[in-house]
């Protein structure tokens, strides 16, 4: 192949789901790369002895050494420290800027033309950090966010009418944390959208749960979660990759849509080669672009504190 994305944060539990779901669709080659080298070789290797198994002719390295990125087309970016019990996203905030800070130095060290996805939290306030740091355009630097929060949506949709989730669409906007903004008017199932089909108060229920569901997850298992994370990282790679003009809710930094400027959000955008090709406004209720503008005051203390 002659298409490389790179994993940075690939020994850990996100960044492995990230790189074997990419191998195993044979959408690129796929380099790990994580201060634990021989942990990143050994999982690079585990995937690519999976390849065989797949029908997949991806190859698959791993180590530290930012080296084995060069020249990649997309960097996804998962290091950061992971949340425990009782730790918000923001809690996270100056340790994983530090980190973004040497990472994104490598990354554009070796691979300046990269298009790059940040998947470690605080999520808008650390792919904004890496925004500044490379100085790439607003195109090239995407967070990973509201592709897993509508995910999660849909999943809790589709469980409560007891349909496929393949009919089931959902849109959820503003910073990936308890301050996003689930759209019960623009989430559909088969077109329909659920105020129809739903009382006011089991959408309540999924909008509250959604908007939770990462919290869920860590309170159960420990750690924060990695398989739905991981594998919407990867969908977000293959929209770039194979230019499907794919249309998710992502992180992206905001020059006057939706009345928000300088700084990441999650809105509705067009995914294609060239990372960010369009971002598309929807019309929203005084209420719901309420929530959006708090969801952005949320976001925006906490690049004020970094300084970005």
């Amino acid at each position: 192949m002659n298409r490389k994305v790179t994993v940075v944060g690939g020994a850990g539990n996100v960044g492995a789901t990230v790189a074997r779901s990419i191998a195993n669709r044979e959408l690129a080659d796929v380099v790990i790369i994580d201060i634990a080298d021989t942990k990143a070789q050994g999982i690079a290797l585990d995937i690519l002895q999976t390849c065989p198994v797949e029908g997949s002719d991806t190859r698959v390295v791993g180590g530290s050494d930012y080296a084995l990125s060069a020249g990649s087309d997309v960097v996804v970016i998962t290091s950061g420290v992971p949340r425990k019990p009782g730790m918000s996203r923001d809690d996270l905030l100056s340790v994983n800027y530090k980190i973004m800070q040497d990472v994104t130095a490598n990354v554009m060290k070796h691979s300046p033309d990269a298009i790059i996805i940040v998947v470690a939290n605080p999520l808008d306030a650390m792919a904004q950090a890496v925004y500044r740091l490379s100085g790439l355009p607003r195109e090239r630097v995407i967070g990973m966010a509201g592709v897993l929060d509508s995910a999660r949506m849909r999943a809790f949709i589709a469980t409560e009418l007891s349909v496929s989730v393949e009919n089931v669409h959902a849109f959820v906007l503003g910073g990936h944390g308890d301050t996003m903004v689930p759209l019960p008017r623009y989430s559909t199932v088969a077109g329909i959208p659920i105020t129809e089909l739903l009382p006011e108060d089991r959408i309540k229920a999924i909008c509250d749960r959604t908007a939770n569901g990462g919290a869920e997850i860590t309170k159960l298992v420990g750690t924060s979660a990695w398989y739905a994370p991981g594998q919407s990282s990867a969908r977000m790679v293959e929209a770039i990759l194979k230019d499907k003009k794919l249309i998710e809710p992502c992180s992206v930094f905001l020059t006057g849509e939706y009345g928000v400027n300088d700084q990441f959000l999650g809105v509705p955008v067009k995914l294609g080669a060239k990372g960010v090709e369009q971002v598309i406004e929807i019309t929203l209720q005084d209420d719901e672009k309420a929530a959006l503008m708090k969801s952005a005051a949320a976001v925006k203390e906490l690049t004020t504190v970094i300084g970005v």
